[in-house]
C-alpha cells in the first residue's frame, strides 16, 4: 500500500497492468452492473445544470428514463447515488458509436465543446474505484477487477502500462498534477 497526501493507494493500482481495448468489451462496463455510475455529490447538479446540452446525444430510452428518474438515483446497497439506469441495466447516458460500442454520451458532448463536464469522475478513474470514510476522512483507490476486462489487462501487460498510468488523465483531474507526481515517483521506486 502507498499512501501519498493521505489518500490510500493498493499495489495492485501501480502494479496492475490495463490498457482498454474497447473491440473486445464493447464498453461492457457502461451496462453491466447492479448500480449505475457512482456520482460525487458535486457532481449531481452539474448533470441536472447540463442535460439540456447532454439530451441530444442521449438514445430515446436514456432521455425517457432521466425524464422519470432524473440523472442520479440513490442506491441503498451501497449507499451512494449513481446514475440512473435503464430497464437492462445499462446508464441511462449510455449511447453506442457506429460500430456498436458503447460509449457515454456526456463524453460525446463534452467532445463536440457543447458542455465543460468529461464525465462522471467515476467512469473517467475506471477500473480504478475510490472508497471513502467521511466520518474519518478517508479515502483509498482500489483496483476493481472484473472479468469484462480481461482483454485490457491482456492488451495492458503487452504495453507494458500500469493501471495508475492508464488512468493518469483522471488521476491528474481528481488529484492534481502534484498528487500523479508523487504517486508515479513512490511506484517507480516500488519498482527497483
Amino acid at each position: 500500500m502507498l499512501i501519498i497526501q493521505d489518500v490510500l493507494i493498493h499495489d495492485d493500482v501501480v502494479q496492475e497492468k490495463f490498457l482498454c481495448q474497447l473491440d473486445a468489451c464493447q464498453g461492457a462496463c457502461c451496462w453491466e452492473g447492479d448500480w449505475g455510475a457512482p456520482l460525487e455529490a458535486e457532481e449531481i447538479p452539474i448533470l441536472v445544470e447540463l442535460l439540456d446540452r447532454i439530451r441530444p446525444y442521449l438514445t430515446p430510452e436514456g432521455r425517457a428514463v432521466i425524464e422519470e428518474k432524473g440523472p442520479a438515483v440513490y442506491y441503498e446497497e451501497p449507499g451512494e447515488y449513481g446514475t440512473s439506469l435503464l430497464d437492462n441495466g445499462a446508464c441511462s447516458f449510455l449511447t453506442y458509436n457506429a460500430l456498436g460500442i458503447a460509449q457515454c454520451g456526456i463524453e460525446q458532448a463534452y467532445n463536440d465543446g457543447a458542455v465543460d463536464f468529461k464525465k462522471p469522475i467515476s467512469c473517467h478513474l475506471y477500473p480504478i474505484r475510490i472508497h471513502t470514510n467521511p466520518e474519518v476522512n478517508f479515502e483509498a483507490l482500489n483496483y476493481d477487477r472484473w472479468d469484462i476486462c480481461s482483454a485490457a489487462c491482456s492488451n495492458g501487460a503487452k504495453a507494458k502500462l500500469p493501471l495508475y498510468r492508464f488512468a493518469r488523465e483522471a488521476l491528474i483531474r481528481k488529484y492534481g498534477e502534484e498528487f500523479y507526481e508523487e504517486l508515479d515517483a513512490a511506484a517507480q521506486h516500488l519498482e527497483k
